[in-house]
């Protein structure tokens, strides 16, 4: 009996060892498929905004799944998706129907997800190497006075592009935000269509603060956008590539980097900062408090503020870079100018005084400008739909004196044959 109980004993003692043997094989087993395994980065940017390998240029996402393999022994797959405007971004992250590891939103939609938590703590000085590398004078800004939340990836202005066929030099509103509400190009005029930047247009043309929470002030910006309309071809946002290179628009406001990717295919567009003033803006990299994904998603924004891909992005999307290996490099200055003559000037060289960032609005004056917004879209609706209307009308109405001729002559000529 003694014998029947110590082999039990020792067969239970032997298998227990043998499972802890095993669970212990499995974690070990389980930490290696995480730390190797299959791994997907959401990245979530503006349209037309990083290096994407063509025509010769770095893809620099590729470039980030060749250095997780090489340099961390992860196999990653970089999930690229874009946006139009920070309002669809604010949208898509507000609603939590979407998880993305890396976001790119402008610096007062940055401190809008920060206040609402949707934002993980980031802290650059301590997590990203590369950070050393950003300007001070990007560091700390109003949107991010304690560097928590993001790292600048970069920076721009707001302006107006014309074509020059189409414009002529003695043109007496160039140089200012008039031009974009004149009636001599009526058809031939884009405005944004974003409700923070169409509103700052007429803000900055009325001499008014972008941030103002002055309620008559923002019906009187909405009162000249409604005048607008009616010189309006449309609101577009990357839209705006095709019509302002192919010159099927003369006159639209949009941003100073983007000017020089249609400059390279029409080289008869020009570009202005208005003198009434205009917008000054930091796009910077962030991680949301739903990433799946952080570390990773540190590794990705760090290796963004590399030289070479720094410079890559720089170069393909032509907006100004608040990072030092790229402004200070001799290589990127000569071929942005390569680009266009002014280039460096238009992008680093402008007057401050008249720039004014977007702060993020109070609750109440965000409500009021999305409720201005749709106004001016309705009148904008009602006005197609009222010439659609008109259209229609005026057709019957011919169509209707068509008929009557006709049947004028159809009795006439029944009436002649039969009468004899």
């Amino acid at each position: 009996m003694k014998k029947i109980i110590s082999l039990t004993l020792a067969l239970f003692t032997a298998f227990a060892l043998l499972l802890g043997a095993t669970s212990c094989g499995s974690e070990e087993k389980n930490e290696r498929i995480l730390d190797g395994g299959a791994r997907t980065l959401y990245v979530y940017n503006w349209g037309e905004y990083i290096s994407d390998g063509s025509e010769g240029t770095i893809d620099t996402n590729a470039e980030f799944e060749k250095y997780c393999r090489e340099e961390l022994g992860l196999n990653v797959t970089v999930n690229y998706s874009t946006f139009s405007s920070n309002e669809d971004l604010y949208a898509k992250l507000s609603s939590g129907a979407v998880s993305y590891d890396v976001v790119i939103p402008s610096d007062y939609m940055v401190a809008r997800l920060a206040s609402e938590g949707l934002l993980a703590e980031l802290n650059p000085d301590d997590t990203i190497p590369n950070y050393q590398y950003i300007s001070e004078d990007f560091k700390g800004l109003y949107y991010d006075e304690n560097e928590i939340w993001s790292v600048p990836y970069t920076y721009g202005t707001v302006g107006v592009i014309y074509n020059t066929e189409m414009v002529p030099e003695d043109e007496e509103n160039l140089g200012s935000w008039a031009l974009m509400w004149d009636e001599d190009y009526t058809g031939n005029i884009l405005q944004f269509n974003n409700s923070r930047d169409a509103f700052g247009t007429a803000q900055y043309y009325l001499g008014y603060s972008v941030n103002s929470d002055n309620e008559a002030e923002w019906r009187e910006a909405l009162a000249l956008l409604i005048k607008q309309k009616n010189v309006v071809q449309g609101y577009v946002m990357d839209e705006i590539f095709n019509k302002m290179k192919g010159g099927s628009a003369a006159i639209s406001s949009y941003y100073a980097g983007d000017y020089f990717t249609m400059y390279a295919d029409n080289e008869r567009l020009a570009f202005y900062h208005p003198e009434e003033g205009t917008n000054v803006f930091v796009d910077a990299m962030c991680i949301p408090k739903s990433s799946q994904n952080y570390d990773l998603a540190v590794e990705y924004i760090n290796f963004m503020l590399t030289e070479e891909i720094a410079i890559a992005n720089a170069e393909y999307i032509c907006y100004a870079s608040p990072n030092s290996l790229v402004y200070e490099n001799e290589t990127y200055i000569e071929d942005m100018t390569e680009v266009h003559p002014d280039a460096i000037s238009i992008l680093y060289d402008f007057d401050m005084s008249k720039m004014e960032f977007y702060h993020d609005l109070p609750t109440e004056t965000r409500m009021l400008m999305n409720s201005l917004w749709e106004d001016l879209k309705i009148e904008s609706n009602i006005g197609i739909a009222i010439y659609v209307i008109c259209g229609v009308i005026v057709a019957l109405g011919i169509a209707l004196v068509l008929y009557n001729i006709i049947e004028k002559r159809r009795r006439k000529y029944y009436f002649d044959k039969y009468a004899k």
